[in-house]
């Protein structure tokens, strides 16, 4: 499908709701064009009678009730155009507003419903710019463009049907240069529409690079790096400024082109009347109202397209913008399992089964990995940075499916559970710990909306948070943000660990919960972690060693690869890889 047909079904889609709108506002145009068409032939039938007067005014017959009655006719059936418009714009603002509405709503529900593939393979930047840049621009169009098309097109067709109904020569002499127009029209908007695409894509990539600039500020001056970021950024924003106004220069050109081709075509139009005139094929007293009545035609004829063109680069961004949202909304959901088992609980335990996965089909991370937990018990992964920890992590959760082999919960592969019964069942302290903007409560009651004070107090308590809390100038009531954080890393981790208390998850992964943290820290963080893990089956995903010495097992990795499974007290009898990495990491201790 060509990307104009992906955006034209687009607007199609979220317009169709609106049909009655829609409707309206094409009746209205209808008016409104017609009253517009018709005006100018009582502009004509004034001029006239005018001329018939002055005539008439030498033999003493002379009578100006024609004049009057046809200027009357004419503002009337001006008046009635701007009325119409004026109602159909309100009426195509409305529904204008909730249609973008729905397409903002829409895309946001969308991004909730995507495979977690589709935020790691994109910058946080260019989704933003499809909430911005995309859908302002389809908005602008919308209220300005698709008005515009609807009004303008009707005007075109009708002012051609009157115009040959009073002279067919004049209305020919009229349209003469529309093919050439066509043509000059067609190829600048070939061009314009290539650099307004990349236009669009070049905004997305600058506001990656600007997220991504200012989420590293501190690495940034740390390093005394402001210039570089400065000269990579106007890489990006020349990037932007070329095509920005490549596509401007293309589309803008037709306005002026118009407006000039309008004269030429007005002189044309004059000189073909006169000669008229002059020739005897009409008469004087008729012909100079005629002449009026088409100069007023020539510029109405014109209108439309002078309009239309004028607008073009705020269709194409609009149609962009469009193909941008259509292709997002293609993009493949979570398989729910709609007739999936739903579990509650865990009465056996969790098993990985001779899994193999790669995020990129060419480069595969686990190597037919067998890991195995029984109820109620932990189990610990350690290994180097890159041996495949966090990536298990991800298909405990179905953030990823794996390629072959299986995940089960009590044998049932998770590909086979309902999707929100398995997340409701699993619980995640991530290593990067995230606040919302709201309360305090509110953060810690994320997973369970409906929790009572009493139960997040009772929360924060066994995370070695509450009396934290206790001291901040509103206590539970404080406002807290992930940016403005008046929270420190490791407060931030007792926060998740707390809200991961609350929701009192049956099968819990802690994903590197003590690796930012200081050595005090860490020990609250421990002792949070310890109350949690009680009495759940867990994984426990490890950086500092001395965190998981009471682990039931303990899982070595590397390189995709289990290479050792134990205790702590049996491993280190072994003395293979995972006494290596203790008694390196205790050194330094």
């Amino acid at each position: 499908m060509s990307n104009t047909k992906k955006a034209l079904r687009y607007f199609a889609k979220y317009l169709k709701p609106y049909w009655k709108g829609i409707t309206i506002v094409v009746i209205l145009s209808l008016i409104s064009s017609g009253a517009q068409v018709m005006a100018p032939t009582y502009l004509g039938r004034s001029v006239t009678a005018l001329t018939t007067y002055l005539v008439d005014l030498k033999k003493g017959t002379a009578s100006m009730n024609t004049f009057y009655s046809a200027l009357w006719s004419m503002f009337l059936f001006y008046l009635l155009s701007q009325i119409a418009i004026f109602i159909a714009w309100m009426v195509m603002s409305k529904f204008n507003a909730d249609s973008t509405n729905d397409m903002r709503e829409n895309l946001f529900a969308k991004f909730q419903r995507m495979l977690v593939r589709y935020f790691d393979t994109h910058q946080d930047g260019k989704l933003l710019s499809l909430f911005t840049s995309d859908l302002d621009n389809i908005f602008n169009a919308m209220n300005n463009a698709i008005f515009e098309i609807i009004s303008q097109g009707i005007m075109f067709v009708g002012t051609i049907i009157v115009m040959f109904t009073i002279n067919s020569t004049l209305a020919l002499t009229t349209i003469a240069t529309t093919p050439f127009i066509l043509i000059i029209s067609v190829l600048l908007m070939k061009k314009a529409r290539v650099y307004i695409d990349k236009q669009q894509d070049e905004i997305g990539d600058l506001n990656g690079y600007i997220t991504e600039q200012i989420n590293g500020e501190k690495v940034i001056i740390t390093n005394g790096l402001r210039q570089e970021s400065v000269d990579g950024f106007k890489v990006y924003n020349n990037k932007v400024r070329t095509a920005l106004f490549k596509g401007q220069f293309y589309s803008g050109i037709l306005f002026p082109l118009m407006n000039g081709l309008n004269l030429l075509n007005l002189a044309i139009v004059i000189a073909m009347g006169s000669w008229m005139i002059i020739s005897g094929q009409i008469s004087q007293a008729i012909g100079l109202g005629l002449i009026v009545t088409f100069v007023e035609y020539s510029q109405v004829y014109f209108q439309p397209l002078t309009q239309i063109t004028s607008i073009y680069s705020m269709i194409q961004l609009a149609l962009t913008g469009a193909r941008r949202l259509a292709t997002v909304e293609e993009q493949k959901d979570e398989n729910e399992v709609p007739n999936g088992k739903v579990i509650s609980g865990l009465n056996h335990g969790v098993k990985l089964e001779n899994v193999h996965f790669g995020y990129n089909k060419d480069k595969e991370i686990l190597h037919g990995v067998n890991i195995s937990v029984d109820k109620g018990q932990s189990v610990a992964l350690v290994g180097p940075t890159g041996s495949g920890k966090t990536t298990i992590m991800n298909l405990l959760n179905r953030f990823y499916d794996v390629n072959s082999g299986k995940v089960t919960f009590d044998g049932t592969d998770v590909r086979d559970i309902q999707l929100t019964s398995l997340r409701n069942n699993v619980g995640i302290v991530l290593q990067d710990s995230v606040l919302f903007t709201g309360t305090v409560a509110d953060n810690i009651r994320y997973g369970k909306p409906n929790a009572s004070m009493d139960e997040v107090i009772s929360a924060a308590k066994q995370a070695n948070i509450h009396d934290f809390i206790e001291t901040l100038p509103d206590g539970y009531d404080t406002q807290v943000s992930d940016a403005s954080s008046i929270f420190s890393t490791g407060q931030k981790q007792l926060m998740s660990i707390a809200r991961t208390i609350l929701t009192n998850p049956p099968f819990l992964i802690l994903d590197e919960a003590t690796s930012n943290v200081d050595t005090v820290t860490e020990e609250k963080i421990q002792k949070a972690m310890d109350t949690v893990i009680a009495g759940r089956t867990s994984f426990v995903i490890a950086h500092r060693l001395k965190t998981i010495l009471n682990s039931n097992k303990i899982v070595v990795l590397k390189d995709g690869n289990v290479i050792e499974e134990g205790s702590h007290e049996a491993l280190l009898k072994e003395k293979g890889f995972y006494y290596k990495l203790y008694t390196d990491q205790m050194a330094f201790d």
